[in-house]
């Protein structure tokens, strides 16, 4: 029987991690929408707001900057440089201000040497190893019949899934730090605030997603290539 003939697992694990990835697609985007429209009182633009975080940690070396596309707003820890979208790097909406903190908020971790994105940065290179070879030198070791070789592919695309993992309390820290910011400092008053907690915590499931895509993926290939191994 070929390996992967009438693949009950990818229907039983990996189909319903893609049905939450995509709800959780879905709800970032439906949140940031709404609340994008919500303009906040004191008419704090993200590139404003993620200054204000900076200052509020007494980082001094980071450049805030205007970068193209729609929900691209990332930091980059080598550069040192918070790069925001168009809409939330001037937009006054309540969406721009948590977004533009949020990004602020990686950049508090990495100042203030934040475990867990010490320890995500450390696998990034076998990560990004693991989800280029992992699953096809399984595979090859399968067909050769070379055990060792299967459990070097399984090991390494294992990495793509504990980097998923580490990357939960990283995003959810920086979504703390940047509403923490927000309340203490008065950035959003009121319900506001609560508008930039729907779109930070819509955003976090998305990671939250991945992270089940990528176990529900793990678990097939485990159970797919051990299986058909041994019945070989």
């Amino acid at each position: 029987m070929p390996l992967f003939y009438m693949d009950y697992w990818y229907i039983v694990l990996v189909l319903p991690a893609m049905i939450i990835s995509i709800w959780a697609q879905y709800k970032v985007k439906s949140s940031y929408k709404k609340f994008s429209k919500v303009l906040n009182s004191r008419h704090i633009t993200g590139a404003q707001a993620a200054q204000a975080v900076l200052s509020y940690y007494g980082i001094m070396d980071v450049t805030i900057r205007e970068t193209g596309g729609n929900l691209t707003d990332n930091f980059n820890p080598k550069n040192k440089v918070i790069s925001l979208s168009r809409s939330v790097f001037s937009g006054t909406s309540v969406a721009a201000v948590g977004v533009a903190c949020h990004e602020a908020g990686h950049a508090a971790q990495h100042a203030e040497g934040y475990v867990p994105i010490k320890i995500r940065n450390s696998i990034l290179p076998v990560c990004q190893l693991g989800s280029t070879l992992g699953i096809p030198l399984a595979i090859v070791g399968y067909f050769l019949g070379f055990g060792l070789l299967v459990n070097v592919g399984l090991l390494l695309y294992a990495a793509v899934f504990v980097f998923q993992l580490v990357t939960l309390p990283v995003e959810f820290n920086a979504s703390r730090r940047a509403l923490d910011v927000i309340e203490e400092t008065g950035l959003l008053i009121g319900e506001e605030s609560d508008g930039a907690r729907a779109v930070l915590k819509a955003a976090a499931m998305t990671y939250v997603a991945a992270m089940l895509t990528s176990l529900a993926n793990l678990l097939r290939f485990i159970i797919k290539l051990t299986a058909n191994s041994r019945r070989r």
